[in-house]
């Protein structure tokens, strides 16, 4: 089968199984974050944390309750790196150097994963398990809970009130993440993905007579959630590309149905609870389209092989697993910057000039088509509100979006959202090119070394974790500069959620007028679309003009 013929295959199948899981999983989280009955188990962890689940809270309250748990997750994981040669199960793994640990700490809670070491040679059962394993639950959850108060804002009425924190997140683990990543690691140890304790390091002898120490581990457990949860990290330093984590062309393409079917489903949910589906479509067209066009282009400057030496060979093999070739190489790359994922099946270092700077751009557009786990939903809704008010500008009214009146208040918080990550990852590039001892992590001189240390910042700010390779990030500098940009990328964005969906929880609803415009309808989608694209090319354009662009045309 040619190249092209697997890649329809994969992406049609693909897109098939998504189509499929859009309406139940989407109609279910929409049940779990509007049900008014709390399971038995859920009321005995209210109890225990001395939480209402029938309590609402206030945005600043909210908002309030997320950053505590998340500042929890930062001090509890770093303090079991830390200490992790005296735990249990620590596999004799020393314990975590103390800035190693912060940028750890910082990358896992903030859905990052960003790892700075290589997994099987640093990490034991109990850091992986206790650690690890808990924040790459918790982060997915999170970004779900700020999505559903921002749908919750257009939702409610003369209000203060968008939902309670503890409940929001208990319901989200215990009701979707935990029995979805439970099923799907069964299906992956079937298909040959390592799950053990007790037998986890094996001395084989090698091929030429040495003898080598195997680590396998708890491998499967680790794999769904870190796709499912669209965390990243992984167990093992080469990531999805190595054969314990992803065997297969058949585990490769589930990888990447889990890494996109929750935020491919969220605009179902959203939908759902805003009472008219037209709207969900609505954002689905836009991610669909923006998905379908990032994986087109890498597969075609991959299978081209333009601006690579390659190119007489009709395509581009290096960093990429023979057992995955192209087609199921480019559909991960554009899968997984296009989500806060970050698991690489390949090493977007050795990807061509434009389908690395493809892949460095789908991470710019703030991981909206559809993005991490919530944050996705929440960040294309974020300017679908600049939509509609470019869009009321043009005749002269006050914009509207699902009943709520758009005014400064509303635009301000939304200008502050799309300001927010931008501004983390240029500067910390700006401060990264400017400093003696960060370039000295750099590999590689010219156009390259730039577009190394602006996909690193643009992917921690954005929360993907995914890297350029060719980039020494555990020193000093990399690791507490890598910990800060995460920390702000992830939260200040949030804070500017919850405060958009308090302030138009309080609006009353605005009946639709002759002015209005239909959220619904194509124009709706072209606008939203353009807005994206020029959003996104306004803010990077310069940086990407003197990285990847230079590189591809010299």
């Amino acid at each position: 089968m040619g190249v092209v013929a697997a890649g329809w295959l994969q992406a049609g199948l693909l897109v098939l199984a998504l189509a499929v899981s859009y309406r139940p999983l989407g109609d279910y989280m929409a049940h779990i974050l509007t049900s008014p009955k709390h399971w038995r188990v859920e009321k005995g962890l209210y109890r225990l944390m001395g939480v209402d689940g029938d309590a609402d809270q206030t945005w600043p309250t909210y908002v309030r309750s997320m950053l505590a748990i998340s500042v929890v997750g930062v001090l509890v994981l770093y303090l079991i790196l830390r200490i992790q040669d005296h735990l249990m199960l620590a596999l004799g793994m020393p314990s975590m150097q103390a800035n190693l640990a912060y940028n750890t700490a910082s990358s896992f809670v903030t859905n990052t994963n960003w790892q700075n070491y290589s997994g099987e040679n640093t990490l034991g059962y109990t850091a992986q398990f206790a650690g690890l394993a808990v924040q790459n639950f918790v982060s997915a959850a999170v970004g779900i809970c700020l999505a559903a108060t921002l749908v919750r804002g257009f939702v409610r009425k003369q209000t203060d009130r968008i939902g309670n924190f503890y409940v929001d997140l208990t319901r989200l683990t215990l009701r979707l993440l935990l029995p979805f990543a439970f099923v799907l690691a069964i299906i992956f140890v079937a298909a040959g993905v390592p799950q053990e304790l007790a037998s986890s390091l094996h001395t084989v002898t090698t091929v030429t007579g040495g003898q080598q120490t195997i680590y396998t581990g708890a491998t499967a457990s680790q794999e769904v959630i870190k796709e499912l949860g669209t965390n990243g990290g992984g167990i093992f330093n080469a990531n999805s590309a190595h054969p314990f984590e992803n065997p297969n062309a058949w585990t490769n393409w589930l990888e990447i149905y889990m890494l996109l079917v929750i935020s491919f489903s969220l605009p179902r949910t959203f939908g759902k609870m805003v009472g008219s589906h037209k709207q969900g479509y609505a954002i689905l067209s836009v991610m669909a389209i923006l998905w379908g066009a990032s994986v087109s282009i890498i597969t075609w400057m991959e299978a081209r092989g333009w601006g690579n030496a390659l190119a007489v060979a009709k395509g581009a093999m290096e960093g990429k697993e023979v057992r995955f070739g192209i087609p199921g190489s480019t559909l991960f790359t554009a899968s997984t910057t296009l989500t806060s994922t970050g698991a690489v099946n390949n090493m977007h270092d050795s990807l061509t000039p434009f389908g690395g700077g493809m892949a460095l751009f789908d991470i710019m557009m703030g991981e909206i088509a559809p993005g991490g786990t919530g944050s996705g939903l929440y960040g294309i809704l974020m300017l679908a509100i600049v939509t509609v008010f470019v869009a009321g500008l043009m005749v002269g009214r006050t914009p509207e979006y699902l009943g709520k009146k758009i005014r400064p208040a509303e635009m301000k918080y939304a200008a502050l959202y799309i300001l927010a990550t931008p501004s983390v990852a240029l500067v910390f590039t700006g401060i990264a090119m400017a400093t003696p001892t960060a370039r000295n992590s750099i590999a590689n001189s010219g156009p390259h070394g730039l577009t190394e240390v602006l996909y690193a910042f643009t992917s921690m700010a954005n929360n993907n974790g995914s890297a350029f390779a060719g980039l020494n990030g555990n020193t000093q500098f990399w690791n507490v500069a890598g910990g800060v940009a995460m920390l702000l990328g992830r939260f200040m964005p949030m804070i500017f959620v919850g405060a958009l969906a308090g302030s138009l929880a309080k609006q009353k609803h605005t009946p639709a007028s002759v002015g209005t415009l239909e959220t619904h309808k194509p124009l709706f989608v072209g606008l939203l679309l353009g807005v994206v694209l020029i959003v996104v090319g306004l803010t990077y354009f310069p940086a990407l003009a003197l990285g990847p662009f230079a590189e591809g045309l010299k």
